[in-house]
């Protein structure tokens, strides 16, 4: 059964922050709720056809697949291809917006299976249920940023007195 969904949203960090995360299934685990794993399939550098394992959770089932990079334009867009039973694609748009980054993500697969069902869910619930990966990414960077800042304000105060107020 075909879905398709298009979110368009905005993430308050630039670009070359979130980037790197979209175009790596390896750290999706990190932020987006129903990745359960995601692993690199051979060695070197991620090109145009490298391809991951991959464990989904929906509700209490786990669904494994691959995914394969099918196209890359570092810091602005990068499509991902999902092997059956999703049979789906996705791209992100990266736009830099002032000091954030504007993401559009579109969504698009003929769903095979018993996840079939899952193309009877309301457009504006998966929107929602998709959001949720860049709210998700959003969080982390957010978290770096705190550890970031506080590394940052303890290297100050490790220095002298003299040296601080130089």
């Amino acid at each position: 059964m075909w879905k398709r969904v298009v979110l368009d949203t905005r993430l308050p960090h630039p670009v070359e922050r979130v980037f790197p995360y979209l175009a790596d299934p390896g750290r999706w685990p990190e932020f987006a709720p129903a990745v359960a794993f995601r692993q690199r399939i051979g060695e070197g550098t991620a090109e145009v056809g490298s391809r991951w394992w991959a464990v989904d959770r929906i509700g209490p089932f786990r669904v494994r697949f691959a995914d394969v990079l099918e196209s890359i334009e570092p810091e602005r867009r990068v499509v991902w291809h999902s092997t059956s039973p999703w049979n789906s694609r996705v791209e992100y748009l990266c736009i830099a917006e002032g000091r954030g980054t504007r993401v559009r993500a579109d969504y698009g697969g003929d769903i095979a299976g018993w996840l079939a069902l899952t193309a009877l869910i309301p457009g504006f619930a998966w929107r929602w249920i998709l959001l949720r990966d860049f709210r998700g990414l959003t969080r982390l960077l957010d978290a770096e940023d705190r550890v970031s800042a506080v590394g940052r304000s303890s290297s100050v105060l490790d220095q002298p007195r003299a040296a601080r107020s130089a």
